[in-house]
């Protein structure tokens, strides 16, 4: 018995005459173009402040975390950026040394400009009358 087909057969192929030709070579990829730079994170920022502020005083994770009442790995995590610390965190971990909440966060967003070269926007001028201070909205 035989399993091919007689020559007179009509056999179609699958792929049509052109797809069985090799193709061209792919053109060169591009060269990628080098990365944005990225702006840093909030939490970053902030930790890198606490850090080199505990630094600059020489007093330890640990003095720092006891003063301010936050466990030590907590504070620690901070300091390195791995967590997003609350209000009342940061505040605490900035009173324990000697900053207030808005110098601690002015000093990050002085950071903030450093790194990525930016300006704060011109303040817009209103009618209404000036105010100084944060606004704090519940």
């Amino acid at each position: 018995m035989r399993n091919q087909a007689p020559p007179d057969t009509g056999v179609l192929p699958l792929r049509p005459a052109a797809a069985l030709r090799p193709a061209a070579p792919p053109a060169p990829a591009p060269a990628p173009a080098a990365p944005a730079p990225r702006e840093p994170l909030w939490r970053d920022l902030v930790g890198d402040v606490l850090r080199r502020e505990r630094l600059a005083q020489e007093r330890t994770l640990k003095d720092v975390a006891d003063t301010a009442r936050i466990s030590m790995p907590y504070l620690s995590e901070v300091e390195r950026g791995r967590k997003e610390a609350s209000s009342e965190v940061l505040a605490a971990a900035a009173r324990a040394l000697g900053l207030g909440l808005g110098d601690l966060l002015s000093r990050a967003q002085g950071e903030l400009v450093r790194v990525t070269g930016r300006r704060a926007p011109a303040a817009r001028s209103t009618a209404r009358a000036p105010y100084d201070g944060l606004c704090l909205a519940a």
